[in-house]
Protein backbone atom coordinates (compact mmCIF):
# COMPACT_ATOMS: atom_id res chain seq x y z
CA UNK A 1 0.00 0.00 0.00
CA UNK A 2 1.54 3.29 -1.06
CA UNK A 3 1.69 6.06 1.49
CA UNK A 4 0.06 8.59 -0.83
CA UNK A 5 -3.10 6.54 -1.30
CA UNK A 6 -3.64 6.35 2.45
CA UNK A 7 -2.77 9.97 3.16
CA UNK A 8 -5.52 12.06 4.69
CA UNK A 9 -5.19 15.83 4.91
CA UNK A 10 -7.17 19.05 4.63
CA UNK A 11 -6.89 19.25 0.83
CA UNK A 12 -8.22 15.72 0.33
CA UNK A 13 -11.05 16.40 2.76
CA UNK A 14 -12.14 19.50 0.82
CA UNK A 15 -12.02 17.71 -2.54
CA UNK A 16 -14.02 14.71 -1.33
CA UNK A 17 -16.52 16.86 0.55
CA UNK A 18 -17.13 18.89 -2.60
CA UNK A 19 -18.14 15.69 -4.40
CA UNK A 20 -20.82 14.98 -1.81
CA UNK A 21 -22.06 18.58 -1.90
CA UNK A 22 -22.24 18.36 -5.70
CA UNK A 23 -24.57 15.36 -5.44
CA UNK A 24 -22.31 12.30 -5.52
CA UNK A 25 -24.26 9.32 -4.17
CA UNK A 26 -22.50 6.62 -2.14
CA UNK A 27 -23.27 3.01 -1.40
CA UNK A 28 -22.75 3.38 2.36
CA UNK A 29 -22.82 6.47 4.55
CA UNK A 30 -21.17 5.85 7.94
CA UNK A 31 -21.80 8.30 10.77
CA UNK A 32 -19.14 8.29 13.48
CA UNK A 33 -15.36 8.44 13.36
CA UNK A 34 -14.50 6.22 16.32
CA UNK A 35 -13.18 2.67 16.01
CA UNK A 36 -16.62 1.27 15.13
CA UNK A 37 -17.30 3.74 12.32
CA UNK A 38 -13.76 3.48 10.97
CA UNK A 39 -14.03 -0.32 11.04
CA UNK A 40 -17.34 -0.26 9.14
CA UNK A 41 -15.87 2.12 6.56
CA UNK A 42 -12.87 -0.16 6.02
CA UNK A 43 -14.94 -3.34 5.78
CA UNK A 44 -17.39 -1.82 3.30
CA UNK A 45 -14.72 -0.12 1.18
CA UNK A 46 -12.60 -3.28 1.05
CA UNK A 47 -15.65 -5.17 -0.29
CA UNK A 48 -15.83 -2.73 -3.20
CA UNK A 49 -18.52 -0.37 -1.93
CA UNK A 50 -18.27 3.41 -2.26
CA UNK A 51 -18.19 4.73 1.29
CA UNK A 52 -18.34 8.10 2.97
CA UNK A 53 -17.62 8.41 6.69
CA UNK A 54 -18.65 11.61 8.44
CA UNK A 55 -17.60 12.68 11.95
CA UNK A 56 -18.66 15.93 13.57
CA UNK A 57 -15.37 16.32 15.44
CA UNK A 58 -12.14 14.40 14.81
CA UNK A 59 -11.20 10.76 14.37
CA UNK A 60 -11.18 9.02 17.77
CA UNK A 61 -12.73 12.06 19.41
CA UNK A 62 -15.05 10.08 21.70
CA UNK A 63 -14.94 6.77 23.56
CA UNK A 64 -12.27 5.19 21.35
CA UNK A 65 -9.44 7.32 22.73
CA UNK A 66 -10.35 6.84 26.39
CA UNK A 67 -9.85 3.08 26.60
CA UNK A 68 -7.41 1.06 28.70
CA UNK A 69 -5.31 0.62 25.53
CA UNK A 70 -5.51 -3.15 25.59
CA UNK A 71 -6.06 -5.76 22.92
CA UNK A 72 -7.86 -7.76 25.55
CA UNK A 73 -9.59 -11.15 25.58
CA UNK A 74 -12.02 -10.04 28.30
CA UNK A 75 -10.87 -12.60 30.84
CA UNK A 76 -13.19 -11.37 33.60
CA UNK A 77 -16.26 -12.24 31.53
CA UNK A 78 -15.45 -15.94 31.91
CA UNK A 79 -16.55 -15.70 35.54
CA UNK A 80 -19.89 -14.35 34.33
CA UNK A 81 -20.34 -17.25 31.93
CA UNK A 82 -19.99 -15.07 28.81
CA UNK A 83 -17.91 -17.61 26.94
CA UNK A 84 -18.98 -16.34 23.53
CA UNK A 85 -17.78 -12.82 24.22
CA UNK A 86 -14.37 -14.06 25.43
CA UNK A 87 -14.02 -16.35 22.42
CA UNK A 88 -14.86 -13.52 20.02
CA UNK A 89 -12.37 -11.18 21.68
CA UNK A 90 -9.70 -13.90 21.68
CA UNK A 91 -10.04 -14.44 17.94
CA UNK A 92 -10.07 -10.72 17.19
CA UNK A 93 -7.03 -10.14 19.38
CA UNK A 94 -5.12 -12.64 17.26
CA UNK A 95 -6.17 -10.85 14.07
CA UNK A 96 -4.93 -7.54 15.48
CA UNK A 97 -1.52 -9.09 16.03
CA UNK A 98 -1.56 -10.27 12.42
CA UNK A 99 -2.90 -7.12 10.78
CA UNK A 100 -1.40 -4.36 12.96
CA UNK A 101 1.74 -5.87 14.54
CA UNK A 102 3.32 -2.45 15.02
CA UNK A 103 0.44 -1.29 17.24
CA UNK A 104 0.16 -4.30 19.57
CA UNK A 105 2.54 -6.31 21.71
CA UNK A 106 2.25 -9.16 24.22
CA UNK A 107 2.09 -8.14 27.86
CA UNK A 108 2.33 -10.37 30.94
CA UNK A 109 -0.53 -10.03 33.43
CA UNK A 110 0.51 -10.51 37.03
CA UNK A 111 -1.95 -11.39 39.78
CA UNK A 112 0.02 -10.91 43.03
CA UNK A 113 -1.00 -13.51 45.56
CA UNK A 114 -1.41 -11.81 48.93
CA UNK A 115 -4.12 -11.55 51.56
CA UNK A 116 -6.40 -9.85 49.00
CA UNK A 117 -6.36 -13.00 46.83
CA UNK A 118 -6.90 -15.98 49.10
CA UNK A 119 -6.14 -19.54 47.90
CA UNK A 120 -9.72 -20.25 46.76
CA UNK A 121 -9.80 -17.06 44.68
CA UNK A 122 -6.34 -17.82 43.29
CA UNK A 123 -7.53 -21.25 42.20
CA UNK A 124 -10.47 -19.68 40.40
CA UNK A 125 -8.20 -17.22 38.58
CA UNK A 126 -5.86 -20.07 37.62
CA UNK A 127 -8.76 -22.00 36.07
CA UNK A 128 -9.85 -18.91 34.16
CA UNK A 129 -6.42 -18.18 32.67
CA UNK A 130 -6.03 -21.82 31.64
CA UNK A 131 -9.38 -21.72 29.84
CA UNK A 132 -8.36 -18.46 28.18
CA UNK A 133 -5.09 -20.06 27.08
CA UNK A 134 -6.94 -22.96 25.49
CA UNK A 135 -9.08 -20.44 23.63
CA UNK A 136 -5.87 -18.75 22.43
CA UNK A 137 -4.68 -22.06 21.00
CA UNK A 138 -8.05 -22.76 19.37
CA UNK A 139 -7.98 -19.29 17.79
CA UNK A 140 -4.59 -20.05 16.23
CA UNK A 141 -2.58 -17.42 18.10
CA UNK A 142 1.04 -18.51 18.42
CA UNK A 143 2.51 -19.67 21.71
CA UNK A 144 5.48 -17.46 20.83
CA UNK A 145 3.25 -14.44 21.42
CA UNK A 146 1.55 -15.67 24.59
CA UNK A 147 3.55 -18.09 26.78
CA UNK A 148 1.78 -20.55 29.06
CA UNK A 149 0.16 -19.16 32.21
CA UNK A 150 1.93 -20.27 35.37
CA UNK A 151 2.37 -19.85 39.10
CA UNK A 152 5.52 -17.93 40.09
CA UNK A 153 7.51 -17.41 43.29
CA UNK A 154 7.50 -14.21 45.33
CA UNK A 155 11.01 -13.47 44.03
CA UNK A 156 9.92 -13.68 40.41
CA UNK A 157 6.82 -11.60 41.10
CA UNK A 158 9.07 -8.89 42.56
CA UNK A 159 11.29 -8.98 39.48
CA UNK A 160 8.21 -8.26 37.35
CA UNK A 161 6.87 -5.58 39.71
CA UNK A 162 9.62 -4.52 42.14
CA UNK A 163 7.45 -2.16 44.22
CA UNK A 164 5.01 -4.84 45.39
CA UNK A 165 4.75 -5.23 49.14
CA UNK A 166 7.11 -8.19 49.77
CA UNK A 167 5.85 -8.83 53.30
CA UNK A 168 2.39 -9.89 52.10
CA UNK A 169 3.45 -11.72 48.96
CA UNK A 170 3.28 -15.50 48.68
CA UNK A 171 3.78 -15.63 44.91
CA UNK A 172 1.85 -14.75 41.81
CA UNK A 173 -0.09 -15.97 38.81
CA UNK A 174 1.09 -14.89 35.36
CA UNK A 175 -0.95 -14.94 32.17
CA UNK A 176 -0.55 -13.05 28.87
CA UNK A 177 -2.69 -10.65 26.89
CA UNK A 178 -2.27 -7.85 24.35
CA UNK A 179 -1.27 -4.20 24.84
CA UNK A 180 -2.16 -1.50 22.33
CA UNK A 181 0.44 1.15 21.66
CA UNK A 182 -2.36 3.70 21.46
CA UNK A 183 -6.10 3.42 20.87
CA UNK A 184 -6.40 6.68 18.91
CA UNK A 185 -3.59 5.60 16.59
CA UNK A 186 -5.47 2.37 15.89
CA UNK A 187 -8.53 4.39 14.84
CA UNK A 188 -6.43 6.58 12.56
CA UNK A 189 -4.74 3.53 11.01
CA UNK A 190 -8.10 1.88 10.31
CA UNK A 191 -9.52 5.09 8.80
CA UNK A 192 -6.46 5.62 6.61
CA UNK A 193 -6.60 2.01 5.42
CA UNK A 194 -10.24 2.60 4.50
CA UNK A 195 -9.17 5.73 2.61
CA UNK A 196 -6.61 3.67 0.70
CA UNK A 197 -9.57 1.54 -0.48
CA UNK A 198 -11.46 4.60 -1.68
CA UNK A 199 -13.48 5.63 1.37
CA UNK A 200 -14.16 9.34 1.84
CA UNK A 201 -13.10 10.19 5.41
CA UNK A 202 -14.71 13.52 6.35
CA UNK A 203 -14.13 14.95 9.80
CA UNK A 204 -15.75 18.20 10.97
CA UNK A 205 -18.88 17.09 9.14
CA UNK A 206 -22.04 16.56 11.21
CA UNK A 207 -25.06 14.39 10.48
CA UNK A 208 -28.12 16.46 11.37
CA UNK A 209 -30.74 13.93 10.30
CA UNK A 210 -30.61 10.38 8.96
CA UNK A 211 -32.98 8.93 6.36
CA UNK A 212 -33.14 5.48 4.77
CA UNK A 213 -31.74 6.97 1.57
CA UNK A 214 -29.21 9.41 2.97
CA UNK A 215 -28.80 12.27 5.40
CA UNK A 216 -28.69 15.97 5.99
CA UNK A 217 -25.07 16.91 6.68
CA UNK A 218 -23.30 20.08 7.73
CA UNK A 219 -19.72 21.07 7.04
CA UNK A 220 -18.62 22.36 10.45
CA UNK A 221 -15.76 24.33 8.87
CA UNK A 222 -17.96 26.45 6.58
CA UNK A 223 -21.33 25.99 8.31
CA UNK A 224 -22.92 24.88 5.00
CA UNK A 225 -25.66 22.25 5.17
CA UNK A 226 -26.44 19.90 2.30
CA UNK A 227 -28.23 16.67 1.42
CA UNK A 228 -26.43 13.48 0.51
CA UNK A 229 -27.75 10.22 -0.92
CA UNK A 230 -26.75 6.71 0.14
CA UNK A 231 -28.08 3.23 -0.53
CA UNK A 232 -27.45 2.27 3.10
CA UNK A 233 -26.82 4.36 6.22
CA UNK A 234 -24.89 3.12 9.26
CA UNK A 235 -25.19 4.96 12.55
CA UNK A 236 -21.96 4.30 14.46
CA UNK A 237 -22.11 7.43 16.60
CA UNK A 238 -21.45 5.58 19.86
CA UNK A 239 -22.68 7.52 22.86
CA UNK A 240 -24.61 9.84 20.58
CA UNK A 241 -26.30 7.12 18.50
CA UNK A 242 -29.62 7.80 20.23
CA UNK A 243 -29.62 11.40 18.97
CA UNK A 244 -29.89 10.04 15.44
CA UNK A 245 -32.01 6.94 16.09
CA UNK A 246 -34.92 7.15 18.54
CA UNK A 247 -34.97 3.35 18.92
CA UNK A 248 -31.70 3.44 20.84
CA UNK A 249 -31.54 3.68 24.64
CA UNK A 250 -28.08 3.70 26.19
CA UNK A 251 -26.83 3.57 29.76
CA UNK A 252 -23.38 5.17 29.74
CA UNK A 253 -20.76 3.92 32.16
CA UNK A 254 -17.78 6.11 33.08
CA UNK A 255 -14.34 4.56 32.98
CA UNK A 256 -11.54 6.62 34.54
CA UNK A 257 -7.77 6.09 34.30
CA UNK A 258 -4.81 7.87 35.85
CA UNK A 259 -1.22 8.10 34.63
CA UNK A 260 1.66 7.83 37.11
CA UNK A 261 5.44 7.66 36.62
CA UNK A 262 6.56 4.08 36.16
CA UNK A 263 9.32 4.67 38.72
CA UNK A 264 6.76 5.16 41.49
CA UNK A 265 5.73 1.52 41.01
CA UNK A 266 9.25 0.20 40.52
CA UNK A 267 9.13 0.23 36.70
CA UNK A 268 6.95 -2.88 36.36
CA UNK A 269 7.21 -5.02 33.24
CA UNK A 270 3.80 -6.63 33.77
CA UNK A 271 0.23 -5.47 34.15
CA UNK A 272 -0.41 -5.74 37.89
CA UNK A 273 -3.99 -6.73 38.76
CA UNK A 274 -5.43 -5.91 42.18
CA UNK A 275 -8.91 -7.15 43.22
CA UNK A 276 -11.59 -4.59 44.02
CA UNK A 277 -12.76 -5.16 47.62
CA UNK A 278 -16.31 -6.45 47.80
CA UNK A 279 -16.67 -6.95 44.02
CA UNK A 280 -15.63 -10.50 43.09
CA UNK A 281 -14.15 -10.81 39.63
CA UNK A 282 -13.31 -7.10 39.27
CA UNK A 283 -9.77 -5.74 39.32
CA UNK A 284 -7.96 -2.44 39.16
CA UNK A 285 -4.81 -2.75 37.07
CA UNK A 286 -1.50 -0.95 36.56
CA UNK A 287 -0.37 -1.23 32.93
CA UNK A 288 3.19 -0.21 31.96
CA UNK A 289 3.04 2.01 28.90
CA UNK A 290 6.58 1.65 27.61
CA UNK A 291 7.08 5.42 27.78
CA UNK A 292 7.97 5.84 31.43
CA UNK A 293 4.36 5.87 32.59
CA UNK A 294 1.92 3.39 34.08
CA UNK A 295 -1.84 3.59 33.46
CA UNK A 296 -3.98 2.76 36.49
CA UNK A 297 -7.62 1.90 35.82
CA UNK A 298 -10.44 1.39 35.45
CA UNK A 299 -13.70 2.49 37.09
CA UNK A 300 -17.19 1.42 36.05
CA UNK A 301 -19.56 4.11 37.29
CA UNK A 302 -23.11 4.66 35.94
CA UNK A 303 -23.56 8.09 34.40
CA UNK A 304 -26.80 10.01 34.30
CA UNK A 305 -27.52 12.80 31.84
CA UNK A 306 -25.97 13.76 28.52
CA UNK A 307 -22.29 12.72 28.32
CA UNK A 308 -19.99 15.68 27.60
CA UNK A 309 -17.84 15.82 24.48
CA UNK A 310 -14.75 16.30 26.66
CA UNK A 311 -15.14 14.17 29.82
CA UNK A 312 -13.28 15.09 32.99
CA UNK A 313 -11.98 12.50 35.46
CA UNK A 314 -13.65 13.16 38.83
CA UNK A 315 -11.40 13.40 41.86
CA UNK A 316 -13.48 10.68 43.52
CA UNK A 317 -12.53 8.27 40.74
CA UNK A 318 -8.87 9.25 40.94
CA UNK A 319 -8.82 8.68 44.71
CA UNK A 320 -10.57 5.31 44.33
CA UNK A 321 -8.03 4.08 41.77
CA UNK A 322 -5.03 5.21 43.79
CA UNK A 323 -6.37 3.64 46.97
CA UNK A 324 -7.26 0.32 45.34
CA UNK A 325 -4.04 -0.21 43.39
CA UNK A 326 -1.96 0.81 46.43
CA UNK A 327 -3.25 -2.23 48.33
CA UNK A 328 -0.65 -4.39 46.57
CA UNK A 329 2.34 -2.05 46.78
CA UNK A 330 4.73 -1.23 49.59
CA UNK A 331 4.46 2.53 49.03
CA UNK A 332 0.93 3.89 48.53
CA UNK A 333 0.40 6.16 45.52
CA UNK A 334 -0.44 9.77 46.34
CA UNK A 335 -2.33 12.42 44.41
CA UNK A 336 0.91 14.26 43.69
CA UNK A 337 2.16 11.17 41.85
CA UNK A 338 -0.49 11.61 39.16
CA UNK A 339 0.81 12.92 35.82
CA UNK A 340 -2.64 13.08 34.27
CA UNK A 341 -6.08 11.51 34.31
CA UNK A 342 -8.76 10.82 31.73
CA UNK A 343 -12.30 9.50 31.63
CA UNK A 344 -14.48 8.07 28.91
CA UNK A 345 -17.94 6.57 28.59
CA UNK A 346 -18.90 3.09 27.47
CA UNK A 347 -21.98 3.17 25.18
CA UNK A 348 -23.85 0.25 26.76
CA UNK A 349 -27.24 -0.74 25.40
CA UNK A 350 -29.93 -0.40 28.07
CA UNK A 351 -31.95 -3.63 28.42
CA UNK A 352 -34.39 -1.82 30.72
CA UNK A 353 -33.89 -4.16 33.69
CA UNK A 354 -32.07 -1.80 36.04
CA UNK A 355 -28.91 -3.92 36.25
CA UNK A 356 -25.64 -2.21 37.30
CA UNK A 357 -23.60 -1.03 34.31
CA UNK A 358 -20.77 -3.39 35.27
CA UNK A 359 -23.19 -6.28 34.62
CA UNK A 360 -24.49 -5.06 31.26
CA UNK A 361 -23.39 -6.99 28.21
CA UNK A 362 -20.35 -5.75 26.26
CA UNK A 363 -21.63 -7.55 23.19
CA UNK A 364 -22.44 -5.35 20.23
CA UNK A 365 -25.91 -5.05 18.75
CA UNK A 366 -26.96 -4.15 15.19
CA UNK A 367 -30.43 -2.64 15.04
CA UNK A 368 -32.40 -2.03 11.86
CA UNK A 369 -32.70 -3.52 8.39
CA UNK A 370 -30.75 -3.11 5.13
CA UNK A 371 -32.10 -0.33 2.98
CA UNK A 372 -32.83 1.74 6.08
CA UNK A 373 -30.70 3.01 8.94
CA UNK A 374 -28.56 0.39 10.63
CA UNK A 375 -27.36 1.37 14.11
CA UNK A 376 -24.48 -0.46 15.77
CA UNK A 377 -23.82 0.03 19.49
CA UNK A 378 -21.90 -1.65 22.30
CA UNK A 379 -18.95 -3.92 21.76
CA UNK A 380 -15.30 -3.75 22.77
CA UNK A 381 -12.37 -1.99 21.15
CA UNK A 382 -10.71 -5.34 20.50
CA UNK A 383 -13.73 -6.66 18.58
CA UNK A 384 -14.23 -3.65 16.29
CA UNK A 385 -13.46 -5.71 13.16
CA UNK A 386 -16.11 -8.33 13.93
CA UNK A 387 -18.65 -5.60 14.68
CA UNK A 388 -17.97 -4.09 11.28
CA UNK A 389 -18.19 -7.48 9.56
CA UNK A 390 -21.61 -8.08 11.10
CA UNK A 391 -22.90 -4.67 9.99
CA UNK A 392 -21.60 -4.79 6.44
CA UNK A 393 -22.69 -8.41 6.12
CA UNK A 394 -26.27 -7.14 6.28
CA UNK A 395 -25.62 -4.76 3.40
CA UNK A 396 -23.80 -6.93 0.88
CA UNK A 397 -23.10 -10.59 0.18
CA UNK A 398 -19.59 -9.78 -1.05
CA UNK A 399 -17.08 -11.67 1.13
CA UNK A 400 -15.45 -9.90 4.07
CA UNK A 401 -11.74 -9.25 3.52
CA UNK A 402 -10.64 -7.63 6.75
CA UNK A 403 -9.58 -10.76 8.62
CA UNK A 404 -6.41 -10.79 6.53
CA UNK A 405 -6.15 -7.13 5.59
CA UNK A 406 -3.05 -5.37 7.01
CA UNK A 407 -3.53 -1.86 8.34
CA UNK A 408 -1.41 1.08 7.27
CA UNK A 409 2.08 0.69 8.78
CA UNK A 410 1.91 -3.09 9.20
CA UNK A 411 5.19 -4.85 8.57
CA UNK A 412 8.80 -4.57 9.73
CA UNK A 413 9.94 -1.05 10.52
CA UNK A 414 12.91 0.25 8.52
CA UNK A 415 16.30 -0.36 10.08
CA UNK A 416 17.72 2.37 12.24
CA UNK A 417 14.51 4.07 13.32
CA UNK A 418 13.90 4.59 17.04
CA UNK A 419 11.90 1.80 18.68
CA UNK A 420 9.25 4.21 19.88
CA UNK A 421 8.55 5.46 16.34
CA UNK A 422 8.51 1.88 15.04
CA UNK A 423 5.84 1.00 17.63
CA UNK A 424 3.65 3.92 16.62
CA UNK A 425 4.19 4.15 12.85
CA UNK A 426 5.53 0.77 11.74
CA UNK A 427 6.72 0.87 8.15
CA UNK A 428 6.02 4.61 8.02
CA UNK A 429 8.48 5.47 10.81
CA UNK A 430 11.15 6.44 8.29
CA UNK A 431 8.65 8.74 6.55
CA UNK A 432 8.18 10.58 9.84
CA UNK A 433 11.91 11.07 10.24
CA UNK A 434 12.28 12.09 6.59
CA UNK A 435 10.21 15.19 7.29
CA UNK A 436 13.18 16.49 9.28
CA UNK A 437 15.68 16.08 6.42
CA UNK A 438 15.53 19.74 5.47
CA UNK A 439 14.20 20.98 8.80
CA UNK A 440 16.31 19.86 11.77
CA UNK A 441 13.88 21.61 14.13
CA UNK A 442 11.31 18.89 13.33
CA UNK A 443 13.59 16.32 14.94
CA UNK A 444 13.41 18.15 18.27
CA UNK A 445 10.95 17.11 21.01
CA UNK A 446 7.61 18.90 21.08
CA UNK A 447 7.84 19.19 24.87
CA UNK A 448 11.07 19.00 26.84
CA UNK A 449 11.39 15.74 28.72
CA UNK A 450 8.97 13.80 26.48
CA UNK A 451 10.06 11.85 23.37
CA UNK A 452 7.39 13.02 20.89
CA UNK A 453 9.04 14.78 17.93
CA UNK A 454 7.80 17.86 16.10
CA UNK A 455 8.01 15.73 12.93
CA UNK A 456 5.11 13.68 14.32
CA UNK A 457 2.99 16.82 14.36
CA UNK A 458 3.92 17.53 10.76
CA UNK A 459 3.14 13.94 9.77
CA UNK A 460 -0.25 14.24 11.45
CA UNK A 461 -1.07 17.29 9.32
CA UNK A 462 0.19 15.85 6.03
CA UNK A 463 -1.05 12.26 6.32
CA UNK A 464 -3.42 11.78 9.29
CA UNK A 465 -6.13 14.42 8.80
CA UNK A 466 -5.16 16.58 11.78
CA UNK A 467 -6.93 19.87 11.14
CA UNK A 468 -6.48 21.63 14.49
CA UNK A 469 -3.93 21.94 17.27
CA UNK A 470 -6.25 19.88 19.49
CA UNK A 471 -6.26 17.06 16.92
CA UNK A 472 -2.47 16.95 17.13
CA UNK A 473 -2.03 17.32 20.88
CA UNK A 474 -4.95 15.21 22.06
CA UNK A 475 -5.34 12.45 19.50
CA UNK A 476 -2.34 12.09 17.14
CA UNK A 477 0.31 12.34 19.86
CA UNK A 478 -1.60 12.17 23.21
CA UNK A 479 0.60 14.87 24.75
CA UNK A 480 -2.61 16.44 26.01
CA UNK A 481 -2.94 13.66 28.60
CA UNK A 482 -0.14 15.11 30.71
CA UNK A 483 -1.06 17.81 33.22
CA UNK A 484 0.93 20.97 32.60
CA UNK A 485 2.16 19.85 29.15
CA UNK A 486 -0.94 20.31 27.04
CA UNK A 487 -0.54 24.05 26.53
CA UNK A 488 3.05 23.60 25.37
CA UNK A 489 1.92 20.91 22.96
CA UNK A 490 -0.89 23.08 21.61
CA UNK A 491 1.49 26.00 21.05
CA UNK A 492 3.89 23.77 19.11
CA UNK A 493 1.01 22.32 17.10
CA UNK A 494 -0.18 25.77 16.07
CA UNK A 495 3.27 26.50 14.71
CA UNK A 496 3.13 23.36 12.53
CA UNK A 497 -0.37 23.91 11.14
CA UNK A 498 -0.52 25.69 7.75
Amino acid sequence: MELGSASLNAARRVAELERLVAGEAVDVLVVGGGITGAGVALDAASRGLLVALVERHDLAHGTSRWSSKLAHNGLRYLAKGRIGLVWEATRERGLLFRNAPHLVRPLPWLFPLNDAIRPAAAAKIAVGVRIADRMRAAAGTSRSLFPSPRRISPEEALRMAPALDPHRLRGGLVAWDGKLEDDARLVVAVARTAAAHGARILTRCSALELRPDGATLRDEVTGESFETRARDVVNAAGLWAGELDSRIRLRPSRGTHVLVPAATLGDPVANVNVPVPGEPGRFVFAIPGGDGTVTVGVTDVPYEGDPPDEPVAPESDVAYLLETISCAFERPLRREDVLGAYAGFRPLLDPGKGAPTRDLSRRHSVIGEPGGVLTVVGGKLTTYRKMAEDVVGRITRAPCRTARLPLVGAGPAPAGVPERLARRYGTEAADVLALGAGRPDLLEPVVAGLPTLRAELAFGVEHELALTAEDLADRRTRLGLFDGRREQALAAAREILP
